[in-house]
């Protein structure tokens, strides 16, 4: 018998196939298809633009790129971005919350079984059991879609920025201990394991590397001057402590911004100066930077591409002078010229003609003060006829036709 398979564009048309698994779910045979294309080979050291990825409380990934440059300065390429999952967490730590309670539940009744054995008993506790096994299949399920949504936007974000290497933060340094209860649960449902494996999967067809980088001190102190940071709870609110606005005392310097935003220019400058110490780890096959150098790191900083600005204050000294709603409309101050003597001059009448009848459309429901609405589709035949530069604007009519006129001795209009 012969299958026809058709092939999703995700597959290269250079790509290897594998011998096919058949397999049935319901009334459909479905198709297991294995390929093997080439990749280009990632390369350890040698890099110039890196995306730096950093792991936040709130937000789940924090990412931007850097370039460094011929002379050794490391500048920001934009503001980087941010992933936030919290909506995806809240439900996770709801099903988390929900099969902790069933747990609880079923090795209640297991305690009770082994006691007293109960056909009633066992039958409540296999229910217990299946809706165990569904809670954790809707919480592997919802962490599989969360990690690779989070990988494939790392993934874009250095593809965008022709990023040849991806700097992480080294996961066995992150521990989540003495943040309270609410924090340790949110970092260890965060499912950054997965993130990164599959960041490392994306990356490898795009021939991208991923080199973890050790953590340390990567949110304390300054991505431009390497000074420890302050941290406020929000950039309103300079007094109040917090840890989600950092701000840089040093004078010269001033930097101040999003604590993760910091921290991902450190991660990804700190990667840059140490690439040459990059080795494969015997055991994962995976690139990490295992230990900072002081004398690399004094130089993992990154160079403002502005300059500061001063600015004059503008803060209120006083109530707001009150505007009239209507102004008042601007008068002549000097007096009219004295008017020649003859005939009296007359209305300008724009481009309507003198020397014979008017057209239509001229005169069409015009008056002084009055303009025509044409009722059907719009023609432009003023300016055609010498009715003025448009249908809706016309020269008022000539003043002959509606003022008689008479002279007077002194030569002004009666």
């Amino acid at each position: 018998m012969a299958c026809p398979i058709n092939l999703p564009p995700t597959v290269p048309a250079s790509a290897v196939l594998h011998l096919p698994t058949l397999r049935l779910a319901g009334r459909q045979v479905r198709v297991d298809l294995a390929y093997t294309h080439p990749v280009p080979k990632a390369k350890h050291a040698g890099h110039e633009v890196a995306l730096g990825v950093d792991w936040g409380l709130n937000t789940l990934l924090s990412a931007g790129t850097v370039r460094l440059r011929p002379d050794g300065r490391i500048t920001a390429l934009g503001a980087g971005g941010q992933v936030r999952a919290a909506g995806v967490l809240a439900k996770q730590h709801r099903l988390r919350r929900l099969s902790e309670r069933l747990q609880t539940k079923a090795d209640h009744y297991q305690r009770l079984l082994d006691g007293c054995p109960d056909e009633h008993l066992q039958a409540r506790h296999a229910v217990l059991r299946d809706e165990i096994q569904y809670v954790s299949a809707r919480r592997r399920t919802l962490n599989d879609a969360l990690a690779w949504a989070a990988a494939r936007w790392a993934v874009d974000q250095a593809i965008a920025a022709t990023a040849t290497v991806i700097y992480l933060e080294d996961l066995r340094s992150m521990e989540a201990t003495g943040m309270g209860r609410t924090l340790n649960t949110r970092l260890s449902q965060q499912v950054r394991g997965k993130i990164a494996d599959r960041i490392r999967h994306l990356a490898a067809e795009q021939g991208v590397a991923v080199v973890t980088v050790p953590a340390r001190n990567t949110s304390k102190h300054c991505p431009q001057c390497l000074t420890p940071l302050r941290h406020r709870k929000a950039p309103d609110q300079p007094t109040v402590a917090g840890w989600k606005w950092a701000i840089c005392p040093h004078p010269s310097c001033g930097w101040q911004g999003d604590r993760d935003h910091g921290a991902w220019r450190r991660i990804a400058a700190r990667g840059l100066t140490h690439q040459g110490k990059t080795v494969i780890d015997k055991t994962t096959g995976a690139m990490v930077i295992r230990a900072v150098v002081d004398a690399l790191e004094a130089a993992a900083v990154v160079t403002p591409t502005t300059t500061k600005t001063s600015r004059t204050d503008r803060s209120k000294t006083g109530p707001t002078a009150r505007k009239p709603s209507r102004p008042a409309p601007r008068r002549r101050r000097a007096p009219s010229p004295t008017r020649p003597h003859g005939r009296a001059g007359k209305r300008p009448e724009g481009h309507a003609p003198t020397d014979r009848r008017l057209p239509r459309a001229a005169h069409r429901h015009q008056n002084v003060t009055t303009t025509s609405t044409p009722t059907t589709g719009h023609q432009a035949r003023g300016a055609a006829l010498g009715a003025g530069f448009h249908l809706h604007a016309h020269a008022t009519p000539p003043r002959w036709e509606t003022i008689p006129e008479t002279y007077s001795d002194t030569g002004s209009l009666s």
